[in-house]
């Protein structure tokens, strides 16, 4: 086989591959999306630094590239395993840019021609772990004490490494909303959801103290997504603990969601396996009404906790292993889910979340 790659796992499985991006060794921790597209989207997510992704989909590269598909200017998996790696593109939009060229630009190390199916089955029986996407093959004791010194996803920090080095501002200064959004490795979709509803976005770096924030005089906050084990920030945790009680609205998404759960005193844990996809179900408690969701994380909130505190209130359930996929606070404006309601890629079920957003704060300025 030319080009030889090979995956890796933490507890010594070796599956084989063939490599299409560039030469190189990455680790991280090892994780599958069941997204049929939006691979572009999916491999610029911030929510995936530190990650090796396998796309269970057969078929990726097939219809390439366009910049307005990207949600972060730089790809953030570590590496990517495929089935069957198309070195074509068949899209118009794409204008003759394909996947392959775009993580050799970005400096990726991909391969193909690895048994996906059994790779998903193998993480799903034996849980998200550690591992290393290489060319390099002749090495394996090399490679298992590279491994070894690997940290755990679990206590791990990622915020820093995604989030915005210094303020900007997005949307019209003129909006009848002005948005404080503390960025935690936030999406371009997100942004785009917000001042799509008239509103103005200060987007602050992942350490900024809640007297800078509160400063801007905001109308709301926001929370947004991001990487790692969110209870191995807690200086935003603290931040949070100030931003809620301040009355003013507050919309979490994914880590942000579990920042406001641990600001609430509610705990999180890691999952055997996270959620990674573009069709999981969840239903809103309120309307019982299912949606189908993007999700995108390894950790989850307790439920027990959830159920427990009565300044909380369970709104969403996800309907596969019944885990908490979104609350609100009964003592202040607060609210939060453990899915995508941009849904970019994915379905837009969700999406009124950001309408009910506005609705609390015109709620709030009257």
């Amino acid at each position: 086989m030319k080009n030889k790659a090979l995956v890796l796992l933490n507890d010594g499985i070796i599956f084989h591959g063939r490599s299409i991006g560039i030469e190189g060794t990455v680790t991280g921790e090892i994780c599958f999306n069941t997204g049929m597209s939006g691979y572009q989207e999916i491999f610029t997510d911030p929510s995936y630094k530190g990650q090796i992704m396998v796309t269970a989909n057969v078929h990726i590269g097939n219809y390439g590239i366009s910049d307005e598909d990207s949600e972060n200017s730089e790809v953030q998996i570590s590496g990517l395993i495929t089935r069957n790696f198309s070195q074509v593109q068949s899209r118009a939009k794409a204008k003759g840019e394909t996947l392959k060229g775009f993580l050799q630009d970005q400096r990726v190390v991909a391969i193909t021609d690895v048994d996906t199916r059994a790779l998903v089955k193998y993480i799903r029986d034996n849980g998200a772990q550690n591992a290393i996407v290489t060319t390099d093959t002749q090495r394996i004791d090399f490679l298992k004490k590279q491994l070894d010194d690997t940290p755990s996803m679990e206590g791990l920090e990622l915020c820093s490494l995604v989030s915005t080095k210094k303020e900007y501002v997005i949307g019209d200064t003129s909006a009848k909303y002005k948005i404080v959004a503390l960025d935690l490795g936030i999406k371009k979709s997100i942004l785009k959801c917000l001042t799509d509803r008239d509103c103005f976005i200060k987007v602050f770096p992942f350490n900024t103290s809640y007297e800078v924030l509160k400063a801007e005089m905001p109308d709301a906050y926001f929370l947004s997504n991001g990487p790692g084990d969110p209870s191995a920030s807690p200086e935003i945790i603290e931040v949070v603990k100030k931003i809620i009680p301040s009355g003013k609205p507050v919309f979490g998404i994914c880590l942000g969601h579990q920042m406001i759960a641990l600001a609430s005193g509610l705990r999180t844990y890691k999952m055997h396996n996270g959620h990674r996809g573009i069709n999981h179900p969840v239903k809103n408690l309120s309307t019982e009404k299912g949606e189908i969701t993007s999700q995108n994380h390894g950790f989850a909130v307790v439920k027990e906790d959830v159920e427990s505190n009565k300044n909380i209130e369970l709104t969403h359930l996800h309907l596969n292993d019944h885990t908490v996929a979104g609350i609100k606070r009964n003592d202040y404006p607060v609210f939060s889910v453990q899915y995508h309601p941009e849904a970019s890629p994915g379905p837009h079920d969700s999406r009124y979340l950001f309408d009910e957003f506005i609705n609390e704060i015109k709620n709030y300025k009257k």
